[in-house]
């Protein structure tokens, strides 16, 4: 019997290389494309800032679009989800429910929630792994139940797993011609929302745009980039999928991930609270021109540089701050367009040195480590206008420059553009001798982390060849 089915969009905004929407078309009679908008869920569970939301809005919309192309629509239903489902499931007569299946705490239990209604109305729920390029349940298995709390660990698993699947095909308007598709009045009663409708601002915009389209095209031209410069493992796009592989395998496995208290390989610290330092940070105000300019881009447009983020990061928790890392996560996780609960929260401990990362003496500097990727200075002239006339042998610490010379600039320093916030040297290096303290304290829980028995520079050479041989796989599936 051919279904009646509701595919369930969730993070999978995408219609290229999803496995369980074109099982739900092949199994079905009909097909209603539904995405459940639950404000509530997205503002208080996942933090989700203006650009996030208009970035959110953006990728339906061309969900939307390319689903009109294949002769379906997209349905965006606002409510809570299970009385979404429970409402539409029997005004529709539905007999199946497909979607995608997530590591997240949130998405699991909204899954198994939808399990148990399934249950209670007799309808068939189908979920398949299309989010990652592994099944994280088969590297648990292969690692006897438990995740893997290595990278080197991690990349023996996956060696034995042998290369991901490959993408599935793509689909065809002859696809969705099999099915039934919604009615065309319900299209414009679940239309895709206007930010004014959610009370969102329409100019908070990133100049990243969202929506497979875009994402694809990204894709392409980074691929196209990429063969040009013959980047390696790990700094290559696919070394850069397999840490992404590591931070979902990890975080499925677990326990408050998310947090430090609970967490088993998490260092418990006992960060400074600092309600005011903490803002500082956050509003760009923390009197270092190149963290500044960076929180800036990051307010303004929902994404910076992975090296920018280990800047800031570094800067808020064992460099500088001494504030927990779980502050700056959520941050970031209401601001980046990028934001993802695993890597967020992954990065996170690896930046403040409170899982994976051991190096910790290493602290980056927020002066040099500027000035050694921009000694003009010319991205802080971006981001912070205010200091753009300042000469470049100044624009990386302001306050070095006469009162003349900040005249001159157009900026004076503790009345235009703030004094430093701390010391660097001093702060970085009492931050110091607090981390070596816990480390020696917590040795267990560092060990869970830490490959010792490996000389750094084989672990790399092992890496960049394990990471080469296994990154044969599909790309295309984070493209959204």
């Amino acid at each position: 019997m051919l279904h009646r089915t509701i595919h369930l969009f969730r993070k999978e905004l995408r219609l290229h290389d999803n496995p369980v929407l074109l099982a739900a078309l092949e199994s079905s009679e009909a097909l209603y494309p539904v995405y459940i908008l639950d404000t509530a869920f997205l503002t208080s569970s996942m933090h989700i800032g203006a650009l996030r939301w208009n970035f959110l809005l953006q990728s339906l919309e061309d969900l939307h679009k390319n689903l009109g192309k294949l002769g379906s629509c997209l349905l965006v239903i606002q409510g809570q989800y299970e009385l979404v489902l429970r409402d539409h499931i029997q005004k529709w007569n539905i007999t199946q429910v497909t979607l995608d299946a997530e590591m997240e705490p949130f998405y699991k239990e909204m899954e198994a929630n939808i399990q148990r209604l399934g249950a209670e109305l007799g309808f068939k729920v189908l979920s398949l792994v299309s989010h990652s390029l592994y099944n994280t349940q088969r590297i648990l298995d292969l690692n006897g139940g438990s995740p893997p709390l290595t990278y080197k660990r991690f990349l023996h698993i996956l060696s034995l797993l042998g290369d991901p699947e490959v993408p599935v095909r793509n689909l065809t308007a002859e696809d969705f011609q099999r099915c039934r598709a919604p009615d065309p009045g319900l299209a414009e009663c679940y239309r895709v929302p206007l930010p004014m409708d959610l009370k969102i601002s329409p100019e908070s915009l990133s100049p990243w745009r969202g929506g497979e389209t875009e994402g694809l095209q990204r894709l392409e031209q980074h691929l196209t980039d990429q063969a040009k410069h013959h980047s390696l493992p790990p700094v290559s796009l696919q070394g850069q999928l397999l840490w992404r592989e590591f931070f979902y395998t990890v975080a499925s496995a677990t326990p408050n991930f998310t947090q430090m208290a609970g967490n088993p390989i998490c260092l418990q610290i006992c960060w400074y609270k600092d309600a005011e330092r903490l803002h500082k940070w956050k509003t760009a105000q923390t009197g270092f021109p190149w963290i500044d300019a960076i929180m800036t881009q990051l307010r303004q447009e929902g994404w910076i540089h992975h090296l920018a983020r280990h800047a800031v990061a570094c800067f808020l928790t064992r460099g500088d701050l001494w504030i927990s890392w779980e502050e700056g996560m959520k941050v970031f996780e209401e601001l980046l367009l990028d934001a993802d609960y695993s890597i967020n929260a992954g990065n996170w401990m690896w930046l403040s040195a409170s899982a994976f990362f051991h190096q910790y003496t290493r602290i980056f500097c927020p002066v040099r480590f500027g000035k050694r990727t921009d000694p003009q200075g010319d991205y802080i002239r971006k981001y912070l206008p205010i200091l753009k006339n300042f000469p470049s042998k100044y624009i990386y610490e302001p306050w070095t420059a006469s009162e003349e010379e900040q005249k001159q600039a157009g900026c004076i320093i503790g009345q235009d553009y703030p004094f430093p916030m701390v010391n660097h040297k001093e702060a970085s290096d009492h931050n110091l001798q607090l981390m070596k303290q816990v480390r020696e304290e917590q040795h267990r829980t560092v060990q869970l982390t830490r490959d010792d028995a490996d000389d750094p520079m084989e672990i790399k050479v092992k890496r960049d060849h394990s990471e080469e041989n296994i990154a044969k796989g599909k790309v295309a599936r984070t493209a959204e």
